[in-house]
């Protein structure tokens, strides 16, 4: 190799050696904030902890009040945020990728919708659910978390084998899959309200509170379900981080370079399904997050999966958990329902890349 050959073969090294730095500064940039976004969360409210306190306490130095505070009530919730807007911001990575649709997310092609229906048969049906009357932090309780997970999954499962039927035999195009999940949106919110309608009051008050998604309701023991899950699922979507590069260029490139497509695509859908089911089953609908979190980080760190799954995870969280300090914040001490808050935000970006480039996709 000439001595231009070997210039030139450094200045590419150098290039690159920059561009993993800049993504690695944003993963770590993303981390500094999550984390002091966390801080602030479990400090923020009308105890008048400062932050000095929490930290303290977080490290087994501070009062029997502010332990009491910190870890039986703010924690559990901040966590709660953490590790479900994670799980929602990697689902919606993954969705948009294997079915090469910007628009894609759980609760824009009716997972969240099938989730919910399937938790509400759990409550209502069979008894897994009832009203809350040993504390008012929550209106409902969850006393079998493990038949409404169950339920939920399958409600989730059968909308998403729709949707996968539907790309796989039909052929539909990106705009006809969102159309789909709108109408498979309806038919479950449809069967959701006919089962409130055979059920009593204190049921159907619980079920609807249950919709409107709140973080503060999960237990210690349920966190470490979603934990789990989500964490395995991460672990699985971080293997797969090359298939997903493949699939930006298309399907027919990804099989040329030994990509198992049909795999892929249906295991990557099933553990969507069942990481959306199991945060819908446990903390509500929270609509958009997995929608909004990987495309503010592709104008950051592209469509390169090795960054792009981890960045879409971390801004997940930090936008449930900053949405869900402004529910608790806005008209303390009434706490906003954080499914709300996340539809006011992911409406306007939902209309914005319909009218914009879902057309491209």
């Amino acid at each position: 190799m000439n001595r231009n050959g070997v210039m030139e073969k450094e200045k590419k090294q150098k290039t690159y050696r920059q561009y993993i730095l800049f993504k690695w500064s944003v993963l770590l940039i993303l981390a500094a904030a999550l984390l002091a976004a966390a801080v602030f969360a479990v400090h923020a409210g009308s105890s008048g902890i400062s932050v000095w306190e929490v930290l303290k306490t977080l490290f087994g130095a501070g009062t029997k009040q502010t332990g009491s505070i910190v870890f039986g009530i703010r924690l559990p919730r901040v966590v709660t945020a953490l590790i479900a807007g994670m799980a929602l911001g990697m689902v919606g990575c993954v969705m948009q990728s294997i079915l090469r649709n910007p628009l894609a997310d759980a609760s824009t092609l009716g997972v969240s919708q099938g989730a919910a229906f399937g938790a509400t048969v759990a409550i209502i049906c069979f008894g897994a659910g009832a009203q809350n009357t040993a504390s008012a932090a929550s209106a409902v309780n969850i006393s079998n978390p493990y038949i409404v997970t169950l339920c939920a999954f399958i409600g989730g499962a059968v909308s998403t084998l729709i949707i996968l039927g539907l790309s796989r035999f039909k052929k539909v195009s990106p705009q006809a899959m969102i159309l789909a999940g709108v109408a498979l949106s309806a038919l479950f919110s449809g069967g959701t309200t006919l089962i409130q309608y055979f059920a009593d009051d204190v049921q159907v008050a619980a079920v609807v509170f249950w919709t409107f998604g709140d973080l503060g309701r999960t237990n210690w023991t349920e966190i470490l379900i979603i934990a789990c899950v989500s964490a395995a699922a991460c672990v699985y979507f971080m293997f797969n981080r090359w298939n997903y590069n493949a699939f930006e260029s298309g399907g027919q490139t990804a099989k040329s370079l030994g990509v198992n497509v049909n795999a892929v695509t249906y295991a990557g859908m099933a553990i969507c399904s069942l990481v959306a089911s199991v945060v819908v089953a446990f903390v509500g609908i929270i609509s958009f997050v997995g929608l909004l979190a990987p495309h503010i980080m592709r104008r950051f760190v592209g469509n390169d999966y090795r960054f792009l799954l981890p960045a879409s995870a971390l801004t997940g969280a930090v936008l449930l958990l900053a949405a869900d300090t402004f529910g608790r914040l806005a008209v303390a001490p009434i706490i906003l329902p954080i499914g709300a808050i996340t539809s006011f935000l992911g409406a306007p970006m939902f209309l914005y890349l319909l009218f914009k480039g879902v057309g491209k996709a």
